[in-house]
């Protein structure tokens, strides 16, 4: 590869972000949700693509961000927590996750505004 790709992990903690890639690499994970207030998300656009890392930091994928959209928490749709790959995929359960997640990170209400990205697999590094 010619250029530095940039690069994130998955959630918040290393634990996290093994699961989460695990997903991703099995095919399963084809979407993630941020909040606005990301400052990564100044950066993702469609056709962006990100390196994976790992919960210790190292590279492991290569991923191509396919579509993107702006709502409301509160709006986001089953469709798009069944392509998160999380849990039993519901819409109820990635509901109670990300409301924990965005509330630890001091973000959430339910009308707050989240990116909601799908995304494909590259490269498997």
């Amino acid at each position: 590869m010619n250029k530095q790709l940039d690069s994130f992990s998955f959630g918040d903690t290393p634990e996290m972000a093994d699961r989460l890639l695990g997903l991703v690499l099995a095919g399963v994970k084809t979407a993630t949700t941020s909040s606005c207030s990301d400052p990564a998300i100044q950066h993702s656009d469609v056709g962006k693509q990100w390196t994976i890392l790992d919960g210790q930091g190292q590279s492991r994928a290569i991923i191509e961000i396919t579509k993107q959209t702006v709502r409301k928490f509160n709006e986001v749709d089953a469709d798009h927590a069944r392509k998160e790959g999380e849990g039993d995929g519901s819409l109820e359960y990635w509901r109670t996750v990300h409301k924990k997640f965005f509330t630890k990170e001091g973000t959430y209400s339910p009308d707050m505004k989240v990116v909601c990205e799908e995304f494909k697999l590259v490269k498997k590094l």
